[in-house]
């Protein structure tokens, strides 16, 4: 009988395999990949490297620069048996060790959060942890998100003071901020947040607000915002309020370019509250010294004084005074009889004698006659006028 050779079984070859990979403790080897994130198990942790056994043959190590950049405290705080996350950056070094990182795995969960924030428009509470000349810097796990100034609350932003970063937002540091994610770019590493997107506010409702709490006689700070030829708008706290041209300056301007420019700090006064039309009026002018009130603190009513005939209108005629003052003398002031037109008593230049008859300090106006110049009503103070001048005289002599 012949005697039959049988082949093997290509399948009994690869059980075989198995049953010796599995009795060299090399069953079921799940092998890293490069760039992937996996839990490990801390093995040992040493003066310059950690290692973590993440399922191979041997440990995965952390060591130099990836070693070096984990921050102190977190290092301080790893135990031996401890579960973490490490990311791969090699699978098989020239030495033969997988080489991991911590920082890379905390760096990649929070750009897949980052994500994931996008992605589902959720808020998340976070902390202000610095700035640049655009905006502020708030943590996203690992990540530096920015809040460029644009994306900041209008609440917030109403506190801003200063021309440089330092003085804008420096006090916002360590102060709680609820953000949103509007971008991720891991390429560019680029992670924009929003402030303002998280909040349920808007202009109109902090305006209202706003509208609320102001009272007429408040004093605050704001700044221009934009500039127009009847007058500046200056935000007060988050709402917009106008100052008129007439309100700007005691000096007499054309436009609010003249002093004003978009982007100044200003002190305002509160002059009016309309609450229905929600319209704030301000004033600039009204907390500055008025020059016109220094001016004519040594005119008084019923006193003489002495002026140059500036113009000539059919209602009156303008004199300047001394300390270039200018009043009005009113067509009925001008002579006892009546006259169509002041031309027919003065001229431009003439220089005359005057009685005060008003001094209008709100408005800056003064009320001159010609006519009274000789009238009995003044007599009792021209002559104390004249006594307290020839007492003057003579204590100069």
């Amino acid at each position: 009988m012949d005697q039959k050779t049988t082949n093997p079984d290509p399948g009994d070859n690869h059980q075989n395999m198995e049953s010796l990979l599995a009795a060299e403790g090399f069953g079921n080897i799940d092998s890293p990949v490069q760039g992937e994130t996996r839990q490990g198990t801390i093995a040992s942790i040493g003066v310059s490297q950690i290692l973590v056994s993440i399922g191979t043959k041997s440990e995965g190590i952390i060591t130099g620069k990836e070693f070096e950049a984990i921050p102190q405290d977190v290092l301080a705080a790893m135990k031996v048996g401890q579960v973490i996350d490490v990311y791969v950056i090699n699978p098989e070094d020239q030495n033969g060790n997988v080489v991991l990182s911590i920082n890379r795995a905390r760096d990649e969960a929070s750009w897949k959060e980052a994500e994931e924030r996008k992605t589902s428009g959720a808020s998340f509470d976070s902390e202000i942890i610095g700035y640049n000349k655009g905006g502020i810097i708030v943590p996203l796990g690992g990540l530096r998100g920015f809040v460029p100034s644009s994306q900041i609350s209008l609440t917030r932003k109403a506190g801003i003071s200063g021309d440089n970063p330092d003085q804008k937002w420096s006090k916002m540091v360590g102060e709680k901020i609820t953000v949103r994610v509007l971008e991720v770019d891991r390429e560019r590493r680029r992670l924009i947040l929003s402030e303002r997107a998280a909040s349920t506010e808007t202009r109109e409702s902090v305006k209202d607000r706003i509208l609320e709490d102001l009272k007429e006689g408040d004093i605050r700070t704001g700044r221009v915002t934009s500039l127009a030829d009847f007058g500046a708008f200056v935000n007060i706290n988050g709402a917009d309020g106008l100052v008129h041209l007439s309100e700007i300056s005691w000096d007499r301007i054309n436009k609010p370019e003249e002093v004003l420019k978009v982007g100044d700090e200003v002190k305002v006064k509160v002059i009016n509250v309309d609450r229905e039309k929600k319209r704030i009026g301000l004033s600039i002018r009204q907390l500055l010294d008025d020059p016109w009130s220094k001016t004519v603190a040594h005119i008084q009513v019923g006193q003489l004084v002495e002026g140059k005939i500036t113009k000539l209108a059919k209602f009156g005629a303008f004199a300047r005074l001394e300390g270039d003052i200018e009043g009005l003398i009113h067509i009925s002031e001008i002579a006892e009889k009546r006259i169509e037109h002041p031309k027919e008593v003065l001229k431009e230049g003439d220089v005359v004698t005057l009685r005060v008859l008003k001094i209008d300090a709100e408005n800056h106006r003064i009320g001159l006659s010609l006519r009274k110049v000789d009238s009995t009503a003044y007599s009792d103070m021209d002559w104390q006028t004249l006594m307290d001048q020839m007492e003057d005289d003579g204590k100069k002599k």
